[in-house]
């Protein structure tokens, strides 16, 4: 199976790169120009770089330890009868007899418009683990919906 997230860990390395280029080579850069300023108390530029260098530092962080977690995963244990990453679940809301289809992805590539849900999201946790026929309860911010597996198509399935 070829890496089906090749394409979240080139957009989180793209990323990486944009920030570290800013950190090292831009913010350090205007630093130096808004101290040549003067008093750096009332210097709103370094204020600014400041918690920018701040702000690109914390992110880099988090996109760096995202993508340690990503290299992680391994692909092999997601199940190949139960809904998991990269399925695509077929569901009939229950109170009113409407169908749904969604496709479990990661946080990087969800798009709820285009019925790309986070394996982290409500819906997402919800229906990990399910098989067709299964009833599944989720909890949103409107309420409690109720959903049955109607179909379930494996990342193997896929391929």
């Amino acid at each position: 199976m070829s890496d089906p997230l090749a394409s979240v860990k080139k957009k989180l390395k793209e990323e990486i790169d944009t920030l570290e280029h800013e950190l090292n080579l831009e913010l350090p850069k205007e630093l130096m120009k808004a101290r040549a300023h003067g008093d750096l108390s009332e210097n709103a530029e370094y204020k600014y770089a400041k918690e920018r260098q701040g702000f690109v530092s914390a992110r880099l962080g988090q996109l760096k330890k995202r993508l340690g977690d990503i290299g992680m995963l391994n692909l092999d244990h997601i199940p190949h009868d139960r809904a998991g990453y990269g399925s695509r679940v077929w569901l009939r809301d229950v109170v009113k007899s409407v169908e749904v289809e969604y496709k479990l992805v990661t946080t990087e590539e969800a798009d709820a418009t285009k019925g790309l849900i986070s394996t982290t999201s409500p819906i997402g946790k919800a229906l990990l683990g399910r098989r067709p026929g299964d009833e599944v309860q989720v909890q949103i911010p409107s309420g409690t919906k109720e959903f049955e597996v109607i179909r379930l198509q494996t990342i193997y399935d896929q391929e």
